[in-house]
């Protein structure tokens, strides 16, 4: 799914994104490891850390969607499927702790058949 239908007015809109997902921004905000009021407050949805968390998140599930033939179910792998070397710590997890860019060098070293 294209980063602008998760945007609004040039920012990643946890109301959308949450739509896209069926669930609900507050989850997404558990989801990327901020608090509610991260997503709910105007000035909060637009900090640095919130606009970078939202980001990493989707751009994960927009990496791995064609895998999956959904969003919505790379969205299930991004919350569930531990991962190979990272001491079966899921994607969500490791962005929650700041580390989305391991996340995708690992799906890059997959795409590049590291991992197969």
């Amino acid at each position: 799914m294209s980063l602008t239908a998760y945007s609004d007015q040039g920012l990643f809109a946890p109301g959308k994104i949450a739509k896209a997902f069926r669930t609900t921004s507050e989850e997404i905000a558990r989801t990327v490891g901020l608090g509610k009021d991260a997503v709910q407050r105007k000035d909060r949805v637009r900090s640095d850390k919130t606009q970078r968390r939202l980001r990493e998140m989707v751009e994960i599930v927009n990496k791995v969607e064609p895998r999956f033939g959904s969003a919505l179910m790379a969205y299930a792998w991004y919350r569930s499927e531990p991962l190979p070397g990272f001491s079966g710590q899921t994607a969500m997890q490791l962005v929650r702790d700041g580390r989305a860019e391991e996340v995708m060098d690992f799906i890059d070293a997959v795409d590049a058949g590291v991992y197969a």
